[in-house]
């Protein structure tokens, strides 16, 4: 592996759908994600040379909740330290970002076998169930 560059604030939607499409399958449109991308708080990807390899975004009030979405890092660059890397990026503008003195949540949603992995950042599962809809719009 050469050397990462880590990246602020510019993953492309093209991009973004490149790399999900790499681990999650058919992404979504692009009108979607290009308001995804308007819309979200932070953007950290990781790069080597000129390929994305990794990603994740940061979504919330900038207040009481910060709510961690997408990490995607490509199934041949996982478990090399990436997705520590980028937990390490989001959880840092929480601090630079965050009212100081205060407690924030900082949430996420993720797979049963990507839980262990979170748990080493100090999250914790509590009783709260995640309810979803997808809610189709014409």
């Amino acid at each position: 592996m050469s050397e990462l560059t880590v990246k602020y604030n510019d993953l492309t939607a093209e991009q973004f759908i490149e790399l999900w499409e790499t681990v999650w399958g058919p992404g979504p449109s692009l009108e979607q994600t290009e308001l995804a991308m308007k819309h979200t708080l932070f953007r950290v990807s990781i790069w080597e040379d000129d390929r994305i390899i990794a990603m994740a975004r940061m979504i919330g009030d900038m207040g009481l909740d910060y709510y961690i979405k997408d990490v995607i890092v490509r199934p041949e660059y996982q478990k090399k330290g990436i997705g520590r890397m980028l937990i390490n990026e989001l959880l840092k503008f929480v601090d630079d970002n965050g009212v100081k003195g205060t407690n924030i949540f900082v949430e996420l949603c993720a797979m049963p076998d990507k839980i262990p992995f979170y748990e080493k950042f100090g999250f914790a599962a509590n009783e709260a169930q995640r309810l979803r809809l997808f809610h189709h719009v014409d």
